[in-house]
């Protein structure tokens, strides 16, 4: 059986598969170049947290990089609707806001489906530093305010917006309607 190559050296082939230098590796991980250059050399033995911060820069799972499998692993996660201990729901002032994504998936990429009552509204207050929301109407009419931004969307259409400042979506349409709702953070959110 051919023994790994030291951690050093997956790290590095991870970062030379994926065509990032050491400076984007340490723009997108936390970690100095200098310190991400000894470690390739196999010079320091890094702490978990640095490995960690390592794996989140390369996108890849911290158990990849230590298991020394240089294919990282395919996720296939499905979360039933079947199971209502997946799905969490909620409804508040006349929105029903259905959480989709699975929980672990909370303050990285969360989806979501909203039902709002015929002029209901959903104010939010600021999210982290960056964030952003991906709407696509489903059904109905909706107007969404971010800061100083305003539109009016209908049944088909996509909007993306910064939801770090107060935002609301409110139902414009005499039906009820529905929003796909997708809020993605950004890595440095914390």
């Amino acid at each position: 059986m051919e023994t790994p190559p030291p951690l050093g050296k997956n790290i590095q082939k991870f970062r030379q598969s994926r065509h990032l230098t050491l400076t984007l590796l340490s723009e997108r991980s936390g970690v100095s170049k200098a310190m991400l250059s000894q470690i390739e050399s196999d010079k320091v033995n890094p702490t978990v947290a640095t490995v960690w911060k390592i794996a989140r820069g390369l996108n890849v799972d911290i158990h990849d990089i230590l298991a020394h499998d240089p294919q990282p692993k395919r996720d296939f996660i499905v979360n039933p609707t079947t199971n209502s201990g997946h799905i969490i729901e909620t409804t508040e002032n006349g929105v029903t806001i259905r959480i989709l994504s699975p929980l672990n998936m909370v303050e990285d990429l969360e989806m979501y489906l909203l039902t709002f009552d015929s002029h209901a509204a959903l104010a939010s207050e600021p999210h982290f530093a960056g964030t952003q929301e991906f709407l696509t109407i489903i059904k109905g009419s909706v107007k969404v305010c971010a800061g100083q931004n305003e539109c009016t969307l209908k049944k088909g259409d996509f909007l993306m917006y910064h939801c770090d400042i107060e935002h609301t979506i409110t139902c414009v349409s005499s039906i009820p309607a529905i929003v796909h709702m997708v809020v993605r953070y950004t890595p440095d959110k914390h």
